[in-house]
């Protein structure tokens, strides 16, 4: 089987850190969620809150069922875009759920 090289990065900071979590008291899961999150920030900002005036959506702080709605359309290619529909397409329904969430705690 062969991984992505964003999964394996991820694999490896995982492994880095420790799966039992940080001297923070993150989880594996919560490590995995922020490390996927920052792959957003390219675009849309640092924790999801975009530079005004440069096009790209600010998702911090939306609610957690429009960035579901939004991520499922583009994977799903009822929403068109022009880089979000690849980047999306190998995300699975938990991996949304827990970027939605994590988006949506941010301020």
């Amino acid at each position: 089987m062969r991984i992505g090289w964003t999964r394996h990065a991820i694999a490896v900071g995982m492994m880095v850190v420790g799966l039992g979590g940080n001297a923070m008291g993150q989880t594996a899961t919560e490590l995995h969620t922020r490390a996927l999150a920052a792959t957003c920030a390219n675009c849309h900002g640092t924790d999801g809150r975009a530079v005004p005036g440069s096009g790209s959506a600010r998702l911090a702080g939306q609610s957690k069922e429009l960035i579901v709605s939004q991520l499922q359309g583009f994977r799903d290619g009822t929403r068109q875009a022009t880089v979000m529909h690849q980047l999306v397409k190998g995300y699975s329904n938990e991996q949304i759920d827990r970027l939605a969430a994590y988006f949506a705690a941010q301020k």
